[in-house]
């Protein structure tokens, strides 16, 4: 008896440990590809990095989004439990500091990471429960913090969001410029003017909606591949 349960591209029988052994070479070769190039990176550089066609490819993951799902699940589950430890801090100010420190840091680390976390991706399932999650965190940090009076009374959490999102589009840039932990920087300025102070101005017009700043990510897109020679 075979152990065979599906066919190559050219109709060959697959056996079910060679496809598991497939399915994990694309999946090393689609985080590699995906670092290097963002997620708009071509599927066949993928297929023919992790050896095999695109027929292949496509038998193991339909869509990009399927694989995209597969490739960063585990990265965006850790994602949600830095987030639950964040929320247990009793100090909100040191729950959200903490919390955005390690968020930037998993953008710093590769590009595909930075377009999952900053921009609206449709059909990654993972991922909208990722930023449904987020956003709650810090929801819940910024009204514990506005309660503790260290964090100012007018900020809502789609301003929070929206410049985490536009920062984070920078951090590949800052790190190929600069240095890999060049963010650290702007994330400080960018906390200092969440804090409340005695003196801060209240902040000019009207703050984005949920839907609007759905827009805006949705308008960002992911980082764009780098043409192929």
């Amino acid at each position: 008896m075979t152990d065979s349960n599906s066919a190559d591209g050219v109709g060959r029988p697959v056996r079910r440990s060679d496809a598991r052994r497939n399915r994990e070479l694309l999946i090393e070769a689609a985080h590699e590809v995906f670092t290097e190039q963002g997620l708009e990176a071509p599927l066949d550089v993928i297929a023919r990095r992790a050896g095999v066609g695109n027929a292949t490819l496509y038998r193991h993951f339909p869509s990009r989004a399927v694989l995209v799902d597969a490739v960063f699940h585990g990265l965006l589950t850790d994602t949600m439990a830095v987030g639950e430890q964040a929320r247990a801090v009793e100090d909100a100010w040191a729950g959200l500091t903490g919390y955005l420190e390690s968020v930037f840091a998993g953008l710093a680390a590769d590009r595909g990471t930075n377009d999952l976390m900053t921009t609206h991706l449709e059909g990654v399932d993972t991922l909208q429960s990722v930023h449904a999650h987020n956003r709650e965190t810090i929801e819940l940090l910024l009204r514990r913090g506005r309660d503790q009076g260290t964090v100012r009374a007018d900020v809502t959490t789609e301003d929070v969001l929206f410049a985490l999102a536009a920062l984070g589009r920078a951090v590949p840039s800052l790190a190929a410029a600069a240095a890999p932990d060049a963010w650290r920087r702007p994330l400080a300025l960018l906390l200092d003017g969440l804090r409340a102070t005695p003196a801060a101005p209240p902040l000019p017009s009207p703050a984005l909606t949920q839907d609007q700043l759905g827009d805006v990510l949705r308008g960002l897109g992911p980082h764009r591949a780098p043409p192929r020679a």
